[in-house]
């Protein structure tokens, strides 16, 4: 394709999925891997539309690189709906480790057994060899033919080739010939045929498998310093003897023009493996040279230097990390790992190691957080590593011990190095990572005087750069946590906008601060009634990241979140639909996690509202949504979520205990937000008839909170509590006051339960209706019920 034509077959992946092709250069970013990935799925399952029926061939998989494997392993799993046959061969025994585990997933993925290849039978071997020297070849020597091969189809074939060269006829008499024609097609029978041809021509063929790919006859003469027309002749010498052949010009890369290749892998495995050790890895080291002159880049020059003798090189380990961001470039950490791996061998200068590990456990980041926080820790204990850099790397590995779940280390991490620091953007930078660790650890331990601590730095914020606007975006969350007054809240919230828009740098791809940030503050306007703001910052992150190509994580949270901005609306069907989506994406990047519990929770307290209790349940039973409670916070409360669950569910007890476990653990913490933490309303309407004393005293608190945080929604959700404790005309009004609060709240599904209950209690027909309405309008199943069955009932209704 054109230039043009491939940026229109690609679309909104072109500038993801294009590097990793080679036919555009990278951008300044480093790309998610998982983009990238379902970037390439993304293009071939536009080809397998366009041209079908496509067959993808994949030969000697076992020497595909981590991210190739990676890519075919999520591609295999996507074939259902497409018009494709997916071909792969591998040899046992010669991978392990992830890239076995890949395979073995594509082999899960085939809807038919995998075949194990076996040797040519002697009557196949007979057919094969007839086909090849003519029906004249006599039975005895057919089947010589197959016994000096034992069936193995490339012997044969070489075998064969070499018996049509001597002209031999294929009788009987001409059978004893046979093995030692076979010795020369494989291993030291193969090097003494290749000497035999000359020195020149044995260096030649040196080059080339030095080179192993993109094969021309001039790189191999630079190579193996030989004069052009020399190599010319050493290239016909080699293609005569079946040493080398031209390439087959569907396995060519547009890339890497290539004049020959070796006529197959053990030839070319035979031949490398026949240049003594010193030789092979000095010629790896002048290929470096002239693939990197040649203007192949870095990253192809990086696959010699990754053979060459450490020899303590300054220029080696450049070129590898130069390599390394070409990998990272195009969403290949690693391969990037590999070349930083490798120049800590040379080993680097003193002045440049801590740069390297830190380059190191950022290629791992994404891959491996446990080995991130290694790279990074031994980085941070030696000299080198100062200003700007040594913040970005206390942060990254604060980040990568948040996702290996050590919190607390995590914490320790940041406000130890904010200690060594005086006072200035750097330390104010560390105190709010700090601040934001903190505030989304879910544990009931708090260091003393944090809110207000928290409160009393963010009140010195004006918002005139990103560090000051993220500890304003931490002082709304915390305000909001703790029920702080509403408007308060928004008003902290916006002072961290440039203009109501997010600030260069602050974005949702920018990997400076990262994404909790912005989903605080994001749902900070949630959960005080400012749905609008939140709804567009939720889906500009969920169009960032499909622009941008970020899968994973980010794309996971993202249509989590953009389902609890349609759930706090009260559009539950696009909110289970975003849900599914994110929970189908969260399988993929692991159970466990605490954007996998993020799914999770909004899908079961989605399908609750709706009124679908049993796959509420079954959700919960299949996705592990039980104790233990991961460590950082989730929006809504998990264990107020479980614990409406199985009051839904009629396991009465057991709700009123992860109610009450809620409510002390919200607590603890300081977090009074009625909405958020709704435990204390359910467990209040779960002791109406068992303890009302006790539920009352819960109800005046619920309301306390609700008035404290201001919003329609807190206070018409508290109204509604204090209603179904009361009976007669004072739970009418109590009610009335709810749907009136609720009314003018965004949370349409809350104002269509609140206007069925007020129904029910005055037996009013219009309300019951307008509820009725309400309800089908939200998706919600459960009330749509309740208010039919009101106004079917009909008795006294007015």
């Amino acid at each position: 394709m054109l230039p043009e034509e491939a940026r229109e077959y690609l679309g909104d992946w072109y500038d993801i999925a294009g590097p990793a092709l080679g036919i555009t250069d990278p951008g300044d970013r480093h790309p998610d891997p998982q983009g990238v990935c379902e970037g390439l799925v993304a293009a071939v399952r536009r080809l397998a539309r366009r041209d079908w029926p496509l067959v993808l061939l994949i030969d000697d998989a076992h020497w595909a690189d981590q991210e190739t494997l990676y890519w075919l392993a999520t591609f295999a799993e996507r074939l259902a709906d497409l018009s494709v046959l997916v071909v792969v061969a591998r040899r046992p025994g010669e991978i392990s480790g992830t890239g076995a585990r890949h395979l073995d997933a594509v082999a899960a993925a085939a809807d038919r057994p995998v075949t194990t290849l076996s040797a040519l039978t002697p009557d196949a071997a007979a057919g094969l060899t007839r086909a090849t020297l003519g029906e004249n070849a006599d039975a005895a020597f057919c089947r010589e033919v197959w016994a000096v091969t034992a069936g193995n189809p490339y012997e044969t074939v070489e075998l064969l080739a070499k018996v049509q060269d001597s002209e031999l006829e294929p009788v009987e008499a001409h059978a004893g010939a046979l093995r030692d024609l076979n010795r020369s097609a494989r291993g030291g029978g193969l090097v003494a045929r290749l000497e035999e041809l000359g020195i020149d021509a044995t260096r030649f063929a040196w080059a080339a498998a030095i080179l192993g790919t993109g094969i021309t006859v001039d790189l191999v003469a630079r190579l193996a310093t030989l004069r052009p027309e020399d190599a010319a002749r050493c290239a016909e010498r080699l293609r005569t003897a079946r040493i080398l052949t031209a390439p087959d010009p569907s396995a060519t890369s547009g890339t890497q023009p290539a004049d020959l290749e070796f006529v197959h892998p053990l030839i070319a495995t035979a031949v490398y493996n026949s240049i003594p050790d010193a030789l092979r890895r000095a010629m790896h080291g002048i290929a470096a040279r002239i693939v990197t002159d040649s203007g192949r880049g870095a990253a192809a020059a990086a696959r010699h230097l990754l053979e060459v003798h450490p020899d303590d090189d300054e220029e080696l380990v450049w070129q590898l990390r130069e390599a390394a961001r070409e990998h990272l470039a195009v969403g290949a950490p690693d391969a990037a790992r590999r070349c930083l791996e490798r120049a800590l061998e040379e080993p680097p200068r003193p002045e440049v190691h801590a740069h390297v590990l830190y380059e190191l456990g950022s290629a791992t980041f994404l891959t491996a957080p446990a080995r991130t926080i290694g790279h990074l820790r031994t980085a941070l204990g030696m000299p080198g590593l100062d200003g700007s850099r040594r913040v970005d790397a206390v942060i990254r590995l604060s980040q990568a011990l948040l996702h290996n779940d050590q919190m607390e280390e995590a914490v320790r991490t940041v406000e130890a190095e904010a200690a060594r620091l005086e006072p200035g953007p750097a330390r104010l930078r560390l105190q709010a990572v700090q601040f934001m660790w903190e505030g989304i650890h879910a544990g009931e331990t708090l260091s003393p005087g944090r809110s207000e601590r928290l409160a009393r730095l963010a009140a010195t914020c004006t918002g005139r750069d990103n560090s000051e606007r993220a500890l304003l975006i931490l002082r709304g969350f915390d305000a909001m946590m703790r029920g702080e007054n509403a408007e308060e809240v928004v008003e902290v919230c916006d002072r961290a906008l440039v203009n109501g828009r997010l600030a260069p740098g602050l974005g949702w791809t920018d990997s400076e601060w990262g994404v909790e940030l912005l989903l605080m503050l994001a749902s900070s306007y949630a959960y005080t009634d400012r749905l609008d703001r939140a709804e567009s910052l939720f889906s500009e992150a969920l169009h960032a990241y499909d622009t941008a190509g970020w899968g994973g994580g980010h794309l996971v949270l993202a249509h989590a979140y953009v389902g609890l901005a349609h759930r706090r609306r009260g559009r539950l069907e696009a909110a289970e639909s975003s849900l599914r989506e994110s929970l189908r994406l969260a399988e993929r990047v692991g159970r466990g996690l605490p954007l996998y519990w993020t799914a999770t929770c909004n899908l079961v307290d989605t399908l609750l509202a709706r009124g679908h209790v049993d796959e509420a349940w079954a959700t919960a039973e299949r996705h592990g949504f039980t104790p233990p409670y991961p460590s950082t916070i989730v929006l809504p409360d998990p264990r107020s979520v479980r614990g409406r669950l199985l009051l839904a569910a009629g396991r009465t007890k057991e709700g009123i205990n992860e109610l009450e476990a809620a409510e002390k653990a919200a607590a603890a913490r300081g977090h009074h937000h009625p909405v958020h933490v709704f435990a204390a309303s359910d467990l209040a309407r779960a002791l109406a008839t068992e303890d009302p004393a006790r539920a009352a005293r819960l109800a005046v608190d619920v309301r306390r909170h609700a008035e404290r945080l201001g919003t329609d929604t807190a206070i018409g959700e508290a109204l509604r509590v204090a209603a179904a404790l009361e009976t007669g005309q004072r739970a009418v009004r109590l009610a009335a006051q709810a749907v009136t609060y609720l009314e003018a709240s965004p949370c349409q599904y809350e104002h269509a339960a609140a206007r069925v209950e007020y129904g029910v209690l005055a037996r009013s027909v219009p309300d019951l209706e307008r509820g009725l309405a309400l309800a089908r309008s939200c998706g919600a199943d459960g009330l749509v019920e309740r208010a039919r069955a009101a106004l079917e009932a009909g008795a006294g209704l007015r």
